[in-house]
């Protein structure tokens, strides 16, 4: 069937009306970097609102297949991505919630036979009508142990996925080599997934711009020689085992708090400005021991 040639079509008013324009925007605004991913999202996001379009004037618009598999290290951004794609996905009426439920294996595998089918459909159950989030989804299968049940999960989820793919988009997540070995090893798995995105690491701007607006959003700043500080310490931990990105910036901020609060009620019994109860300084960050030569996310 063809579209009457004469009918003005307006993309702009769909993409307007639709929430998808303040979704790309929040994902603008809250998320530092990852231009290649917030490519991708755009793309997918104006494959949807054209499929939309088409349907609207009466062309055979097949819904399009939506399961992602998302990869990269810790503290990219994986989940805050997949919960504005739940978003995108709500606001053009491709799922009915625009919930996002997030799991890894051991909310859907059992540890005994019968436990997994149970556990598996609960899940799918409260993720339908939204997006199913598996973190490090490889882990669903684990091959040299005979007696595991992650197989019998995986083999609901290829089925659900297939049948109800109309009413949830599974998002499939972990380290990049992890997931490529996964795919190779369940291969009905692989096809069903349409979009592979790939989340880099964050540089040591990206990082320190991270942070800026963790602190904005907490209600701190940084002194004068804190900023310095927290950049010297982005470098040595970044370059240190076990980082997690903004993960591990986050928790570095936290640890920094607990400092300043523990420096402020030392010197409860002397007066102090307002102000310094919104200050984080050079002191509170230096105090790391990733500055005496630690690893790791300690103290």
């Amino acid at each position: 069937m063809s579209a009457p040639e004469s009918l003005p079509l307006d993309l702009d008013a769909l993409y307007r009306d639709s929430n998808v324009h303040a979704a790309l925007e929040a994902l603008d605004r809250d998320l530092v970097g990852l231009a290649p991913v917030k490519t991708r999202v755009r793309e997918i996001a104006a494959l949807l609102l054209v499929e939309k379009l088409r349907r609207s004037v009466g062309l055979q618009a097949e819904a399009p297949p939506l399961h992602m598999s998302f990869t990269g290290n810790p503290g990219t951004g994986k989940t805050t991505v997949a919960m504005k794609m739940a978003s995108i996905l709500h606001g053009l009426g491709y799922v009915r919630k625009g919930h996002l439920v997030a799991v890894t294996r051991d909310d859907l595998v059992g540890q005994y036979i019968g436990h997994t089918a149970p556990k598996t459909k609960e899940v799918l159950k409260r993720a339908m009508g939204g997006v199913l989030f598996i973190d490090e989804a490889y882990y669903l299968y684990r091959p040299e142990n005979e007696r595991d049940y992650g197989q019998e999960a995986i083999e609901i989820l290829l089925q659900v996925m297939e049948n109800q793919r109309e009413d949830l988009v599974v998002i499939l997540a972990g380290y990049k080599d992890r997931m490529a070995r996964f795919f190779a090893s369940n291969p009905g798995m692989a096809s069903r997934i349409a979009h592979h995105i790939d989340f880099p690491d964050y540089s040591e701007e990206e990082l320190f711009a991270i942070a800026g607006l963790m602190l904005e959003r907490m209600q701190y700043r940084l002194s004068e020689d804190a900023a310095p500080a927290l950049r010297e310490y982005i470098a040595h931990r970044r370059a240190q085992p076990h980082f997690a990105n903004a993960r591990s910036v986050r928790n570095a901020l936290d640890r920094a708090r607990l400092r300043q609060a523990n420096r402020l009620f030392e010197r409860r019994g002397a007066p102090f400005a307002a102000r310094e109860l919104a200050t984080i300084e050079a002191a509170d960050i230096r105090a790391s021991r990733v500055f005496r030569g630690g690893a790791g996310e300690g103290s």
